[in-house]
């Protein structure tokens, strides 16, 4: 728009005035905006059903450098009074007097050319309304215009937490000023007026309306913005600088349309709300424009300044912006260094804010009303004086006078009055439409696509011609086989050392055969089996599905299908039979326990094979569980490549999506990892864990506003599924009050808090993990005590539980830095478990050390804590300690989560201690919780230390069922073989001792001491 454009208005009519006043009988309209009136209508009868025809209209210019601007437009709405013309008294001039107001926001004439509605006119009992039209001959703005721009609706709930000094006085109230950033265009400000102080403790319902930024006007209801509310809502999901709950009170409302507010942001990221104290008291005119002129230059009265952070606003997805913002003195140094603003607009730009000491004054459409009764008497007079109180304008200018009787008030104040108040001012910021858009699902799977490099294709399933042929192939030698059997009921089997049939016997049998097929039925059966599969080799082979046209088409068909046939039985009959490969004796849950051995055992290329073994084509989990081996301790780039596998064979999971971005981070592809984050989000919005790890990449990548958004979305939906957990907990617990208390006798002394009594001999609670009493530890008790309260559930030890099952070390320290900074409370015992675990992986042991005395500290009777401390003892070779660990773990009622490297390393300290029937027990605990090659392994050493050999040998059988690559496995079996005697047995076992590369040197040793003592088993003696 570089032409002024005429706004055209037309008010039509009004209706139902009689709800107004019931008499009236003669109005007029007056149409104001922007403090100009812009016109009267003439004096119109009111009918009998209220209804007065005005048929009146009016205009104004919409310029960009005039007094009506676009920025006006849409901030200020047309101000409709209706006036009651009273009929003339004897000697007595015509009274006006207000009958209603009503209000009408022109903010839709940006998208189109004309509005027609009925404003209403707010009273508490009436329905009145005014029908107007407002058009204009062309768009204000073009399409292309209107897209570049944005619109602005700022809303200024309240402050809170003002200094002791204001008082809810009628004569003063507030003022504030948002200034935005020019960035080469126009600079805006938006002013919000005539803020109220409220005493303690009152409050405001919600929701409540939203408030015209306009000065008091005739009917205050009508200043309520239509359809616009303040609804609260969670402090803990507001923006701003607090998040602690105070009482709110009233809100006016701005809207502005605002180019380039993208480029306005980035060039100032803090915008100030300058914030002061007024004082609607008035002197005489010739009294003001002195203080005007001596008070020009004076410090303004309560001059704070607040600064809004509008980075939000970049982030993609986001048009809106709630929460509580601190108020500070205004210093120039200050406000200069966060916003480069070089001047205050209440101090240095008064006149910017159309605030001249003249605006204090009569509305303009009560000045017509008063101007016309003028001439009235005293009681007329009182009348427009009242009037022209309610109608007053809060003026910067006039506000002088106050400050000479405040300002010795005011130098008794601290220089920090708003700080030491804590004074904040709560806000809202909304966009029509995001600044930043947010991707779509499909655009996110589409880039997730193309990251993902193709993999070659499986094999392909055999079908048609072939297929048909292997079909009938299978089905002939399944016939032949049958046959055969039935051959064999009759006649029984032929040995070899029978000799040779003779041509008779045999086609003696052949005819004994044949009948016996017939008169079974079995020959028609065969047939009927073998004909599915001929019709198909019909059909597929030969393509004829149609009858055949002559006879002796059909012949030669037949004899050729014969032929073919009669080959391919042959063919059939004559393969090898060759027994299929026997199922494998492990599982893909033992071979990842199997790999978990290996790793804890420091043999990776072993714990490698057994992960690539589980690993399948389509068995989604373990490209999980590969993946997270090699982020460890192989190549991330191999990781990648499992979980984009994993991803291939289930795109929606979320786990591989964040999996791949933890990857990429590591690779330092930061675009693809916030692309496979954003997506998981976008995936799994309930997802906790998917919004924490996303908040901890864009704060890795110094995005803290996204990074501080994700976690409040995290925050919250983990505040939503504590409550629905506590909400459930509430309703089994009130079930559980229902039925009569729990037995008090002694012998049943299970309490309500889950563990058993403390004096309990662990022989008769052990259960399968102490069977055998004659151990010592039989003596051990259960440690039982109230259980302590849980430390409060963050969204990063959410994380962190997730974290460390990937081996995401990275992203483990990042979350635990945050969990540091996060609880005011203290650490909790989960938090040192987390940073030990980090410490062990990198053989830093005595950080690790120190990491669990604070865990043993904050809980001493969590069993995973001294399983931790026993592992460490145990890598430090402290067997002492480790194995007073072990033992305490055992002796808990709840298990620790690696129970079986416990029993494992428990097993192998008493061996070494030659506490042999502790041993056997332990590994037996070992091999019912969890079975493996290694627990069947320390049984079976632990039995042939008691010489308890048939055991021993059955032990180790059942290791090499499940490992027959454990060399040491092999070398007890040639030990147990040469104590039996058994030769052939003993070098076989000995070969694939050495054969597999036996590390241990005394068992080796004791291996060929028993073979010199034997006199066998070595194949070079």
């Amino acid at each position: 728009m570089s032409q002024p454009i005429p706004v055209q208005i037309t008010v039509v009519s009004a209706q139902n005035l009689k709800t107004l006043k019931s008499n009236v009988l003669v109005t007029l309209v007056s149409v104001e905006y922007n403090g100009a009136v812009l016109g009267d209508s003439s004096k119109t009868d009111v009918l009998p059903d209220g209804t007065a025809e005005y048929d009146f209209s009016t205009s104004f210019e919409c310029s960009p450098d005039g007094p009506n601007s676009l920025d006006v437009l849409v901030q200020k709405p047309l101000l409709l009074t209706v006036l009651e013309v009273m009929p003339k008294e004897k000697k007595k001039p015509e009274k006006i007097t207000p009958l209603g107001q009503a209000v009408v926001d022109l903010l839709p004439l940006l998208q189109g050319t004309a509005l027609s509605f009925t404003a209403s006119m707010p009273t508490p009992c009436s329905l009145a309304g005014l029908e107007v039209t407002v058009s204009t001959k062309e768009l204000l703005l073009s399409a292309t215009q209107f897209s570049s721009g944005n619109l602005l609706s700022i809303t200024l709930e309240a402050a809170y937490s003002v200094p002791e000094a204001f008082t809810p006085d009628a004569q003063e109230n507030c003022m504030a000023c948002l200034q935005i950033p020019a960035a080469g265009e126009k600079e805006l400000l938006l002013l919000f007026k005539n803020g109220i102080l409220k005493a303690d403790g009152e409050k405001e319902p919600l929701p409540r309306p939203k408030n015209w930024p306009l000065d008091p006007i005739l009917a205050p209801g009508a200043l309520n913005i239509p359809d616009s509310f303040i609804v609260g809502g969670p402090y803990e999901d507001e923006d701003g600088e607090l998040t602690k709950s105070e009482v709110r009170k009233d809100c006016a409302s701005c809207i502005c349309f605002v180019p380039s507010l993208r480029t306005r942001i980035a060039e100032c990221r803090y915008w100030p709300v300058e914030l002061c104290r007024l004082s609607t008291a008035s002197g005489g005119k010739g009294k003001a424009s002195k203080l005007d002129k001596r008070d020009e230059d004076k410090q303004i009265a309560f001059h704070g300044v607040a600064y809004v952070n509008m980075m939000h606003l970049l982030c993609p997805g986001v048009k809106q912006i709630r929460g509580a913002f601190r108020v500070f003195n205004y210093q120039d140094s200050e406000v200069f260094e966060k916003t480069k603003f070089q001047y205050s607009i209440f101090r240095d730009r008064r006149s910017q804010l159309s605030l001249a000491k003249e605006a204090l004054v009569n509305s303009p459409a009560t000045k017509t009303a008063s101007s016309k009764a003028q001439k009235e008497g005293k009681d007329s007079n009182a009348t427009v004086r009242s009037r022209e109180m309610c109608g007053c304008v809060l003026s910067i200018s006039l506000c002088q006078h106050w400050l000479q009787t405040a300002r010795q008030r005011e130098q008794c104040l601290s220089p920090q009055q708003y700080s030491e108040a804590g004074t904040f001012l709560v806000m809202e910021i909304k966009l029509d439409r995001p600044l930043v858009p947010k991707r779509l699902r499909e655009e996110l799977l589409q880039r997730v696509k193309e990251l993902i490099p193709p993999r070659p294709a499986l094999p392909t399933q055999t079908e048609g011609a072939k297929k048909v042929v292997e079909d009938y192939q299978k089905c002939v030698t399944s016939v032949a086989v049958a046959i055969l059997r039935e051959y064999h009921e009759l006649f029984g089997k032929q040995l070899p050392d029978q000799g040779v049939m003779d041509y008779e016997t045999m086609e003696e049998q052949k005819r004994q055969l044949n009948y016996e097929l017939n008169t079974s039925g079995k020959y028609f059966a065969f047939k009927e089996q073998l004909k599915y599969s001929v019709v198909k080799i019909v059909r597929e082979k030969y393509l004829k599905t149609t009858a055949f046209e002559t006879k002796e088409q059909l012949q030669a068909f037949l004899s050729e299908l014969y032929v073919y046939l009669v080959d391919h039985m042959h063919i059939a009959l004559n393969k090898e039979d060759v027994s299929p490969a026997p199922p494998p004796n492990t599982t893909m849950k033992q071979l990842l326990l199997f790999a978990r051995e290996a790793e804890a055992n420091k043999d990776l290329k072993l714990a490698s094979l057994f992960h690539r073994q589980v690993r399948e084509p389509q068995i989604f989990p373990s490209w999980l569980d590969y993946g997270a081996f090699c982020l460890l301790y192989e190549d991330a780039t191999k990781a990648l490549e499992c979980f984009q596998q994993a991803l291939c064979l289930d795109p929606q999971h979320t786990q591989s999506l964040l999996l791949c971005g933890i990857v990429a981070v590591k690779l330092q592809r930061f675009e693809e990892a916030e692309i496979f984050f954003e997506d998981a989000c976008c995936l799994e919005p309930s997802s906790i864990i998917a919004w924490t790890l996303s908040g901890l990449f864009y704060e890795m990548q110094n995005s803290y506003i996204q990074a501080e958004r994700n976690f409040r979305e995290a925050k919250k939906l983990l505040r939503a599924q504590l409550e629905e957990e506590r909400r459930i907990l509430e309703a089994a617990e009130g079930e559980e009050k229902k039925p009569s208390s729990p037995s008090t006798d002694p012998g049943n002394r299970q309490t309500q808090e889950g563990f058993f009594c403390p004096h309990w001999d662990v022989r008769t609670c052990f259960g399968s993990r102490n069977k055998n009493p004659t151990l010592g530890l039989t003596e051990t008790h259960f440690l039982a005590a109230p259980a302590p309260q849980p430390p409060p559930c963050t969204i990063f030890m959410k994380t962190v539980e997730f974290l460390m099952k990937v081996n995401a070390v990275q992203f483990v320290h990042k979350a635990l830095a945050h969990e540091l900074l996060s609880l005011q409370g203290g650490l909790s015992c989960a938090y040192y478990l987390a940073l030990a675990w980090t410490y062990m992986l990198r053989e830093e042991l005595p950080r690790c050390a120190e990491c669990l005395c604070e865990a043993v500290r904050i809980d001493p009777l969590n069993p995973n804590v001294w399983a931790q401390k026993g592992h460490l003892c145990y890598l430090q070779k402290d067997f002492d300690n480790a194995k007073e660990c072990y033992e305490r773990v055992i002796s808990f009622v709840e298990d620790a989560v690696d129970m079986h490297f416990v029993y494992l390393r428990l097993g192998s300290i008493y061996l070494g201690e030659k506490e042999y029937g502790r041993a056997k027990h332990i590994y037996l605990l070992a091999c019912d919780n969890s079975a493996s090659c290694l627990t069947w392994l320390g049984v079976g050493i632990a039995c042939y230390r008691l010489e308890e050999m048939l055991e021993a040998e059955d032990a180790l059988s059942e290791a090499n069922a499940l490992d027959n690559t454990n060399a040491e496995v092999w070398g007890y079996l040639a030990l147990i073989c040469l104590q039996g005697g058994r030769q052939l047995e003993a070098e076989q076992c000995y070969k694939y001792t050495v054969k597999l590369g036996l590390h241990n040197d005394a068992l080796l040793r004791e291996i060929r001491a028993a073979q010199q003592r034997c006199g066998f088993g070595d194949p070079s003696l």
